[in-house]
């Protein structure tokens, strides 16, 4: 209950903001440059997820085993290498001295910018009042709840004895046999990054493919990559419990497995089956903000709940989860709240993506599946198989697929989706094409780069 004493300290602002992820850092900082009075609450580090236990740790860590396959391929090309070894305490130091580095910096941001950084917990007592577990209470016109969320384990007999993603961020080596159980984007990178560091990974997911909301052919042929690369899938295999083996070492006990006479048994278990919004304890029940059925926030399109005053951005909400995402709503959230843009919101629409895969598969669009769920016949789809230079210099099995998605005459571009090499970087300007419509033809206009990998998409034909 908060508290009522009328001696309770009042400190008053025009935003209070409670999380110092990236949509309250975001929103906190901007707020500040139009002048407006801002309180930012967090009781830990700065960054939230994607700084601590998500994106740059997740990016360090696949840049290692990027580069661990590369040395590979430098002794397929003739260089006199032995095969990698990790200092895998060094990479994490190495790791950890960089995330800090970025702590340092969002707390000089928040000080030059004159944001009031609180190291505590807060709870709404009503539509402008937040209460801090330090005892103050802070009064304010709008408040911003970004929380964030947090890694679930599912509710089967045995979880126990499984980690989550944030586990995978305090191993010290790689394990022997992980078993990772999920589809999705975090158990597919995970998969990717311990593979190519030393580990035999086998992937358990429930549906017939992973990746279930991006193109089917693209992910078919990531899901071959994985294979070349040693990764086990195990589609349309649902897990039902995990059990102790004895010595540490934990079975996964899953549809398909029912015939084997011991379920096999691995040394680390990590399920990336899902998160949760962090909406328990800061009292949005009781001053009335709507929550979805996953205990989401629930926003229109300018981010605002169902409490005039009260707004949400990122993984505490039902939008999509990515980093920018919350940056770029927080920022026009308070563009239009003290920066007089009455109108600003964020475009959901054809917001670019990648999954860090091993190759990086990168999407913006439509899905082929999608498209001709919304315009029929009047889909057209090129696409470009081949091997990467590299690759194809040492004889490597492993191939790139770039897709596109075009409709209607004009053959207007609705979906760029981009499997291979250096997807990551390459995906961002065809993003912004995207955005502005461009059409196949304007591709086709567009000279090629020789030879890359990008040019195989103005040379689709």
């Amino acid at each position: 209950m908060a508290s009522t004493d009328r001696t309770t300290p009042q400190v008053d602002y025009d935003l209070v903001v409670l999380g110092g992820g990236s949509g309250g850092l975001a929103g906190a900082l901007r707020a500040a440059a139009h002048g407006a009075r801002v309180a930012l609450l967090e009781p830990h580090e700065f960054g939230g997820t994607c700084v601590n236990r998500g994106c740059v740790p997740k990016k360090a860590m696949w840049l290692a085993a990027d580069l661990a396959s590369k040395i590979t391929l430098a002794a397929d090309l003739g260089f006199d290498t032995r095969p990698p070894t990790l200092d895998w305490k060094e990479l994490v130091a190495q790791r950890q001295r960089y995330i800090g580095n970025i702590h340092a910096i969002y707390q000089q941001l928040l000080e030059k910018a004159g944001v009031a950084w609180m190291p505590c917990r807060g709870h709404l007592v009503d539509a402008g009042t937040v209460e801090t577990d330090t005892g103050v209470r802070l009064k304010a016109a709008h408040v911003l709840v970004a929380t964030g969320g947090r890694p679930l384990r599912p509710d089967i007999p045995g979880a126990e004895l499984g980690g989550v993603s944030d586990d995978f961020f305090q191993l010290c080596e790689a394990p022997p046999r992980v078993a990772i159980i999920g589809g999705g984007y975090v158990a597919v990178e995970l998969a990717g990054v311990l593979q190519a560091l030393g580990s035999r990974v086998e992937l358990f997911a429930r549906g017939p493919r992973l990746l279930a909301e991006m193109d089917g052919e693209v992910v078919q042929q990531l899901q071959e990559d994985m294979r070349q690369h040693g990764v086990r899938l195990h589609l349309q295999a649902p897990v039902h419990a995990l059990e102790a083996a004895g010595g540490g070492r934990v079975r996964v006990l899953h549809k398909g497995a029912e015939d084997a006479p011991v379920p096999e048994s691995f040394d680390s278990v990590l399920f990336a089956t899902g998160r949760r919004p962090n909406t328990d304890g800061i009292g949005l029940e009781q001053v009335g903000v709507k929550l979805g059925g996953d205990g989401a926030i629930v926003v229109d399109d300018y981010e605002d709940t169902s409490v005039p005053g009260i707004h949400a951005v990122g993984d505490v909400t039902a939008k999509l989860q990515l980093t920018p995402v919350a940056i770029a709503a927080s920022r026009r959230l308070m563009d239009r709240l003290f920066g007089g843009r009455s109108g600003a919101k964020l475009d959901y629409r054809n917001v670019p993506t990648v999954v860090f895969s091993h190759p990086p598969l990168g999407t913006v669009g439509l899905s082929e599946e999608r498209a001709r769920e919304l315009h029929g016949d009047a889909v057209k789809v090129y696409t470009s198989r081949f091997r990467p230079m590299l690759t194809a210099l040492v004889d490597s099995p492993q191939r790139s697929l770039f897709k596109l998605v075009c409709v209607g005459e004009d053959e207007k571009v609705v979906g760029v989706h981009l499997l291979g090499e250096a997807a990551d970087e390459i995906l961002q300007g065809f993003a912004v094409a995207l955005k502005l419509g461009v059409t196949k033809r304007q591709l086709d206009d567009t000279v090629a780069i020789h030879p890359t990998s990008a040019e195989e998409v103005v040379l689709m034909r």
